[in-house]
């Protein structure tokens, strides 16, 4: 960074990282808090991302032979109390429809009435309900597998929120299986994790660390549950999605039972799996700079926007044809399998101001065109994966024909720098005192950036597991699917461990 440079996001990730995070997102105008506490507004932009996963995500569970459905977002109680460790691990979280009515109290005040004979839980997730609609629909082996996915919003009652990250309501989307088999529901949990793998790496240029979750934080049911952990740039671990292979369990509470191929009565074996819109958080956290928001071309609402610069009232019909020409060719062009978005912004507000907000709303690339532009036959492009924005000027056909080109370019781009990033903030640590010293900030008032991804082993023990997380609020994340099973000795106890797992502060 040059001497003097200002930025246009006020603090800056090194000074204050959670408030930069919120200004990204102000700047970028993704969205903003509601006046329901801990509840938010997904304005356009935002919603235009959200938009792009859903529709690239139900095109990969449709083509892994998913359909989707939907279900009610209220569950009655005693379904939920049907599970015992599923009530246990949402208890806290859950919020509850006592009555159906209101009526206006002596004071014009509304009062709620007409309590229902039993309550509803708004969902925090849709196990139970799905669970009851499967019994129902589940007779022979012949009516399996059912492979069902849902759009929808859940609510969690959380105590601290943060956009995007954590918040009381959020959408997401929710698979539910049942199977014939024990193999076949393993087969589907792993299958859909590698679905979670393959996009957020491809699409949103997150490199993430597929593993399975120790036994203290698995789903609540689950036999097993298994996540795709990435870092982000404050050196914590956000989850981005899970798959749980939930057994037997759920179809003995709800009695989802089928008459098999030899005539007995057998129950089915489930899965469920999700990810929400805590995933973009993960592209803020991942990409974003000082400067704001920077999207992955494949992911962004739009891939260029061209912006007219005019400077003499009589140039500004040759200016905008001219503008209006390029944006319609643009058009014909394809980016990954779909035509290319493009804004053309005509606002009548300096340029300056004009093109700074496309910077903070993190377009991938951004037209200026004026009159020697036009005089020309070029375009002056900019790309905002660069510090300096890689301006230059091309020939306006040269540009049209290489553009998939460069986006693809800025893609692959964004997932390098972030595979830099983890490796570079990735340690491998045998020693307990270098464990801790890694996991604690030199200012204990306002802590500075620290930690990262600690592979180091562990021995199974959960008291231990439990203890770190107390002394230093760092966790295990996950046991690596993909790394060596490499047998050594945990650094807290001195037992063997048959592998490394990793340890880091999270979201």
């Amino acid at each position: 960074m040059g001497k003097g440079k200002q930025n246009a996001i006020f603090p800056s990730r090194i000074e204050d990282y959670p408030e930069w995070y919120q200004q990204v997102i102000k700047a970028a105008d993704l969205a903003e808090s509601s006046p329901v506490r801990g509840c938010m507004v997904i304005k356009p932009w935002g919603y235009r991302v959200w938009e792009n996963i859903q529709r690239i995500l139900d095109r990969m569970f449709k083509q892994t032979g998913h359909t989707n459905a939907y279900f009610p977002l209220f569950i009655p109680k005693h379904f939920l109390e049907k599970e015992a460790k599923h009530v246990e691990g949402f208890a806290k979280e859950c919020a509850v429809v006592t009555h159906h009515r209101l009526e206006a109290g002596p004071g014009g005040e509304l009062i709620p009435a007409g309590e229902l004979e039993e309550p509803y839980i708004v969902r925090p997730t849709s196990e139970t309900i799905i669970g009851a609609m499967y019994s129902k629909w589940i007779q022979s082996y012949r009516d399996l597998p059912i492979l069902i996915n849902q759009w929808a919003n859940v609510v969690r009652w959380e105590m601290r929120t943060r956009l995007f990250l954590r918040t009381t309501e959020f959408l997401w989307q929710e698979g539910h299986t049942a199977h014939e088999t024990k193999e076949e529901a393993e087969e589907e949990t792993m299958k859909m994790l590698n679905v979670y793998v393959d996009f957020v790496t491809d699409y949103l240029a997150i490199p993430v660390i597929p593993g399975e979750k120790t036994e203290s934080e698995r789903f609540p049911g689950a036999l097993a549950t298994y996540t795709i952990e990435g870092m982000m740039q404050d050196r914590k671990a956000l989850q981005a999605g899970t798959s749980h292979f939930l057994g037997q369990n759920f179809a003995k509470a709800y009695d989802i039972k089928y008459l098999s191929r030899e005539g007995t009565e057998n129950y089915a074996w489930t899965t469920s799996w999700g990810v929400s819109t805590r995933l973009i958080g993960g592209l803020i956290m991942t990409h974003g700079d000082d400067n704001g928001l920077i999207l992955p071309p494949r992911i962004a609402p739009a891939h260029i926007v061209v912006l007219p610069v005019i400077h003499k009232g009589d140039q500004k019909a040759d200016v905008l044809n001219y503008c209006e020409k390029v944006v319609e060719q643009l058009k014909e062009v394809n980016f990954d399998s779909q035509p290319l978005c493009i804004e053309f912004d005509t606002r009548d507000i300096r340029g300056g101001e004009k093109t700074w907000s496309w910077i903070k709303k993190g377009i991938p690339l951004w037209l200026e065109i004026g009159p020697r532009d036009m005089e020309n036959d070029a375009v002056f492009i900019a790309r905002r994966d660069m510090e300096n924005w890689g301006k230059k000027s091309m020939k306006r056909e040269e540009f049209i024909s290489t553009v998939p080109a460069i986006l693809e370019e800025i893609q692959t781009n964004l997932l390098h720098r972030a595979i830099d990033f983890r490796d570079k903030n990735t340690c491998r640590i045998d020693n307990k005192d270098d464990f801790y010293d890694f996991f604690t900030p030199q200012d204990k008032i306002k802590p500075e950036i620290h930690g990262g991804f600690a592979l180091s082993h562990w021995c199974g023990d959960a008291e231990i597991e439990e203890k770190i997380k107390s002394d230093l609020n760092v966790t295990i994340r996950c046991i690596p699917l993909d790394h060596d099973k490499e047998e050594g000795t945990c650094p807290f106890t001195g037992k063997p461990s048959k592998q490394r797992v990793i340890y880091a502060k999270s979201y």
